[in-house]
């Protein structure tokens, strides 16, 4: 008679093996999930052995004032800050009616040119000149301050040509010639006239500074720059957008998905100059010297800031950025965005506002369907190409909306320790500690 294994050692056997078919077969069902994860999800990988977290298990930083500087990608950045705050339910401070889409730029910024519907904020983005004793009367106490700057030399030719109609510094200049302005700047440059300052040192003047203050005067622009750097958590540099946008997120823990973009707010390519010779550039930072030297010196800072997280492991999110922003492009776009001119743009929604008939500013059509599904594009879509005036305007009805339903037919009393505010200005935050 054969040999027979007795009943429980057969079944026992069998169990095991039961259990090593589950366990392989679990396995590879979740190396399959991780696989497929690798391609749908919009989060970035594990950092490498070394790089800081890529996540932090801080809840995500709502209160965020951007000091939107001029021709400096910063409607890319206000762009992303109004579609976190719309995700994320978060109240957006916006102008007043008198203001239009700015906070009654190039005056002072003051909280009355604040729209009431909009208050208390937690998020402010529009262009505004920095005032920080008012910021700070307005913002809540956890806010995080956050600029972004531009090369002097590129930025300055794009002031050139986006303000030609609307400077009239540049406007003087005989056939719109930067050369002609650049050869003899006090020929044409009134510093008392409004928007002078688009012609000099417009980046000290957006922050509060003298733009017309004396280069030479040795003491001047270090002392700016550390107030600067007692209240700025982070300095943006435009030529590495991607690299301080992974800095942004870092700082304020939010989501890959939270800084995707497209680029806004662009001159078309017959707006655009061909560049300029080493001795324009020359000239342009000799005008533009504090501008120039402020530049200098965050550029350096923000380098050093790459530095502590690890210059390759922002490299390895800015990848991750990348390669989450093209599949979010595809989906909206069925491919490569195409910049269109804003009368080729049938949305009027998505149409950028134009400064004169003399320069072109593209934006995005989206297509009627998404490619290969038949449906629209989603409103995240809109959004994302949507142009500073309409998002503005957006986001001022959709709060005031929210005010609405929310009103009681009695008057609110302040809350306890805030003075009630005179007749017509609208509540703001108590008056909080310096900002460190």
């Amino acid at each position: 008679m054969p040999y027979a294994l007795p009943l429980h050692r057969a079944l026992k056997m069998m169990s095991r093996k039961k259990a090593l078919l589950l366990l392989l077969l679990a396995l590879s069902t979740l190396s399959l999930l991780i696989h497929q994860s690798a391609h749908l999800s919009w989060s970035p990988k594990p950092s490498s052995p070394g790089c800081p977290p890529a996540s932090s298990p801080r809840p995500k930083h709502t209160s965020v004032a951007f000091l939107k500087t001029h021709k400096t990608a910063g409607t890319t950045v206000q762009n992303i800050l109004f579609r976190f705050a719309e995700q994320h339910n978060v109240t957006v401070a916006l102008p007043h009616h008198a203001c239009d889409h700015q906070f009654c730029y190039p005056r002072n910024f003051s909280a009355r040119f604040v729209h009431p519907h909009t208050l208390p904020p937690r998020i402010i983005a529009n262009h505004l000149r920095f005032q920080r004793h008012e910021l700070r009367r307005l913002m809540p106490n956890d806010t995080l301050y956050v600029t972004i700057l531009r090369e002097p030399v590129a930025m300055f030719e794009s002031l050139f040509t986006y303000y030609n109609q609307y400077c009239p510094s540049f406007r003087r200049v005989p056939n719109g010639s930067m050369e002609a302005f650049l050869a003899n700047p006090l020929a044409f440059y009134r510093p008392q006239e409004k928007f002078s300052m688009y012609a000099h040192n417009i980046l000290l003047y957006d922050l509060g500074g003298d733009n017309d203050h004396s280069p030479a005067d040795p003491a001047y622009l270090p002392s700016f720059i550390r107030q600067m750097e007692e209240v700025f958590s982070l300095v943006m540099i435009a030529e590495h957008f991607d690299e301080s946008l992974v800095l942004l997120r870092r700082l304020l823990s939010w989501d890959l998905e939270d800084v995707l973009y497209v680029k806004l707010n662009m001159r078309g390519p017959r707006s655009k100059g061909n560049g300029s010779s080493e001795a324009l550039a020359a000239r342009i930072r000799a005008w533009n010297a504090l501008d120039a030297q402020l530049y200098d010196h965050f550029n350096a800072t923000f380098w050093r800031k790459m530095a502590q997280v690890g210059r390759e492991c922002v490299a390895e999110e800015v990848r991750a950025l990348r390669r989450a922003r093209d599949q979010l492009v595809r989906r909206c776009f069925g491919g490569l965005p195409q910049l269109r001119p804003a009368t080729q743009i049938k949305n009027k929604e998505l149409r950028p506002w134009q400064p004169s008939s003399k320069v072109d500013i593209v934006g995005y059509d989206l297509p009627l369907a998404v490619p290969g599904s038949g449906a629209p594009p989603d409103e995240r879509c809109l959004k994302l190409a949507m142009p500073e005036v309409q998002y503005s305007r957006y986001m001022l009805r959709k709060q005031s909306l929210r005010t609405r339903r929310r009103a009681v037919p009695h008057r609110p009393l302040p809350p306890r320790g805030v003075p009630r505010p005179a007749r017509g200005l609208p509540l703001r935050h108590p008056t909080v500690p310096k900002v460190a």
